[in-house]
């Protein structure tokens, strides 16, 4: 009898034991009674994870890529002449220069914007780096806080100081779009303040001064320039340290006749042109040769 005891013991304790294990995950266990073992994640949401804009063109990845950026967007207009958005303008250019270089072949092209949204300064030159862009250009239309007659296109690059007073207000003016009631609403990273104390990236400085000569040497004949040197400034969106970059400023938005010109389809096809043949020339000299598929 003491035997069958002991039998029965070592085979009802362990099945007891399983019981409470069971009965104890039951009631302590479940989301919501006792202890809460559920480990919550908040995930970004499905727009974040496919931020990048789509690459067109060649399939091919060692074909140089460039990045286009049109100029504000959404809540942010930039300059407004007789109704017409800087926004509605620069989008219109960049898928412009986008059809042209496609045309073309062996480029490879995104948009930092297809479509009217906004972007924050930092994010543009971010996009352009996250993607492995071998140039960015960032689309603009002039605008003159009073009518002076000021006409033509202005091709800028960075640097920690403007080449004149006018580039530097244009620079503020410009970098303002961060800004809400002259309150930042973005703070710079540390790359993008190293770069503001010292150009420490020369080669990217260099190919974009190189860069920006090509624009107005191969847009002699097509279309007005103001000023026949590139300029800089401090802009916040050509910061990225690694990637040649420039900022077309394409016309004056209050000027009747670069307004006339920026809207219509010849003077984009004209403006269109001009950057897809410094671009490649651009590429030629930089050992990364465009070629047609």
């Amino acid at each position: 009898m003491r035997r069958l005891l002991i039998l029965l013991g070592l085979f009802l304790v362990p099945v007891a034991v399983f019981g409470a294990m069971v009965a104890a995950d039951r009631t302590f266990g479940a989301p919501g009674r006792g202890f809460d073992y559920v480990v919550r994640v908040d995930l970004p949401p499905v727009e974040a994870l496919a931020a990048l804009p789509k690459i067109e063109g060649p399939l091919d990845a060692t074909r140089p890529l460039v990045v286009i950026d049109a100029g504000h967007g959404g809540k942010d207009p930039g300059a407004i002449s007789d109704g017409v958005q800087e926004k509605d303008l620069t989008l219109a250019m960049a898928r412009a220069l986008r059809d042209e270089l496609l045309r073309g072949g062996g480029v490879r092209v995104a948009l930092t914007r297809s479509e009217d949204r906004y972007l924050f300064l930092g994010e543009r030159s971010a996009i352009a780096r996250q993607l492995g862009a071998d140039l960015f250009i960032s689309l603009h239309a002039d605008s003159t806080e009073v009518a002076t007659g000021a006409t033509g296109a202005t091709v800028y690059t960075l640097s920690a100081k403007g080449s004149n007073e006018v580039a530097e207000r244009m620079a503020a003016r410009e970098n303002a779009a961060d800004s809400i009631n002259g309150v930042r609403i973005v703070e710079q990273s540390d790359d993008v303040s190293a770069i503001l104390v010292d150009l420490s990236q020369r080669e990217s400085q260099e190919k974009s001064e190189l860069f920006a000569r090509l624009i107005l040497r191969e847009g002699q004949g097509l279309m007005p320039f103001k000023e026949a040197l590139p300029q800089s400034a401090a802009f916040a969106v050509l910061k990225a340290p690694d990637v040649p970059s420039v900022l077309f400023e394409t016309g004056y938005i209050n000027n009747p006749a670069d307004l006339s010109r920026l809207r219509s389809e010849a003077g984009r096809l004209a403006l269109a042109q001009t950057l897809a043949r410094a671009i490649r020339v651009f590429f030629a000299r930089s050992g990364q040769t465009a070629i047609s598929p």
